[in-house]
């Protein structure tokens, strides 16, 4: 989980967003596998983990899956796991760290990869985007029949940041060395996350709100989804 700092957008886009883990994938991978990120090492990424293993995926695709964290944890208990990233270092060393597979991928160009089918699809941390409509709409061909969708993301009303859609600003100031660049991300109240689900033919299933241990206050906003047979 981010701490962040809200602005009013100016200059940023999807492809700054790409940009800026191009700059900082190094820094990223350091701040995971060290567990510098309390509410990672707290909360969330159990949740995350919890929540895809009640599911019992026999084949699970980690969209986003940067260092590989989650595809080594799901893998070590029998899942067949296959994570995507749009940063060529963070898959360079998710390889290297073994256990699953991994490709270079965008979110756009997932349904046309080639990729199969699957029972689980996971975005831990991972939609930054301000147009996701499209991409998610494809993503429902992804799944096998009964398959399932997890988004787990910031929680909109745990950030202090103005309750409105827009670009924000993660100055990662928070964290140690590492981080060069900014990194902007595009911020969704509950009701948009709902509203953009809805629209590309989802239909919300579960919604979890992980407590911080310390705070008692939502770490982050679990989502679960699958595919409208209606849209």
């Amino acid at each position: 989980m981010f701490f962040m700092s809200a602005t009013d957008g100016g200059e940023m886009n999807d492809g700054a967003v790409r940009h800026s883990w191009r700059c900082n994938a190094a820094g990223w991978i350091a701040a995971v596998r060290e567990g510098r990120i309390e509410s990672r090492r707290l909360v969330t990424d159990a949740a995350m983990l919890e929540a895809a293993r009640a599911l019992a995926p026999r084949r699970a695709l980690d969209i986003g899956c940067g260092e590989g964290w989650l595809c080594r944890a799901l893998a070590e208990r029998g899942v067949s796991m296959l994570g995507v990233d749009a940063e060529p270092a963070l898959i360079e060393a998710a390889r290297a760290a073994g256990a699953a597979e991994y490709r270079v991928c965008t979110h756009a160009e997932l349904a046309a990869a080639g990729l199969g089918r699957f029972d689980l699809l996971l975005c831990n941390f991972a939609l930054f985007q301000q147009d996701l409509l499209p991409t998610l709409r494809t993503w429902r061909d992804l799944l096998e029949p009964g398959g399932a969708l997890l988004i787990q993301t910031l929680h909109p009303h745990a950030c202090g940041l103005p309750q409105a859609d827009g670009w924000r600003l993660e100055r990662f100031e928070a964290f140690a060395a590492g981080f060069p660049a900014n990194m902007p991300w595009y911020f969704r109240t509950l009701e948009s996350w709902q509203a953009l689900l809805v629209g590309a033919g989802w239909r919300i299933v579960g919604l979890r709100e992980p407590l911080h241990p310390l705070s008692g206050k939502p770490a982050s906003l679990l989502l679960q989804a699958c595919p409208d047979p209606g849209s």
